[in-house]
């Protein structure tokens, strides 16, 4: 069944009407998924899911890789992020959410956004850190198996502590990192506000928002959202 709009559109309105009507989001959710023909938001999700874009980026994404997941703010890069980890989890790897943007509630969310509240995982594993840089990275994953993934919340926050070295070295510790221990890592990453929609439906490398030089071939693939649209990109 074709939805309205595209999911993450929903999800925004349904987090507008929990908002004004004081009601538990699920509440709203499901409200949302009745009025696209769904009995309820699990069911929703589970059939968008199916063939959700979390599949391609599994079926893209090879040990030793690293890709860059990249929209403006409110394109639901974060709740992709999530849910391809819980998912890879769920097919029996090990996976990581590192953040130090997220809330233990704001991951509760993006993962019952995706109908995934009543599930669980011990091979999932979120990381909720002040200190995200590449050395936090490495050791939360120096141990994962080989095919782990690790789902990084974001790329441009590595570039913000003063103690860490700059963020293409950084980068390029993580690359020596994936190659060597066969485990693959996700960047969320910003796009700058110079992107026009109107000139391109879907961002792609030259809208990054970079504050400091990085050599983005250090990243094989990336992913760019924009409106319900997604576009993956080789390096």
């Amino acid at each position: 069944m074709k939805l309205s709009a595209p999911i993450f559109r929903l999800k925004r309105k349904a987090k507008a009407i929990a908002r004004q009507e004081k009601i538990p989001l699920i509440s709203a959710l499901d409200r949302i998924a009745c009025s696209e023909g769904f009995a309820n938001w699990g069911l929703l999700a589970s059939s968008y899911r199916r063939n959700g874009p979390e599949d391609s980026l599994l079926r893209e994404l090879q040990p030793g890789q690293m890709l860059l997941l990249a929209a403006r703010p409110g394109q639901g890069k974060t709740v992709l992020g999530l849910q391809l980890g819980f998912d890879a989890a769920k097919r029996g790897d090990r996976s990581f959410f590192l953040s130090s943007e997220c809330s233990a509630q704001d991951v509760r969310s993006a993962l019952a956004f995706g109908g995934r509240t009543k599930e669980k995982s011990e091979r999932f594993e979120t990381v909720l850190t002040d200190s995200l840089n590449a050395d936090a990275v490495v050791e939360v994953l120096s141990n994962a198996p080989e095919g782990a993934i690790g789902v990084i919340d974001y790329l441009q926050i590595l570039d913000q502590m003063r103690t860490a070295p700059e963020l293409s070295a950084q980068i390029r510790t993580l690359k020596r990192f994936a190659k060597t221990r066969r485990v693959r890592l996700v960047f969320l990453s910003q796009i700058h506000r110079s992107f026009d929609p109107t000139v391109k439906d879907v961002p792609d490398w030259s809208d990054i928002r970079l504050p400091n030089p990085l050599d983005l071939s250090l990243f094989d693939k990336g992913c760019f959202l924009h409106e319900g649209e997604m576009a993956i990109r080789t390096n």
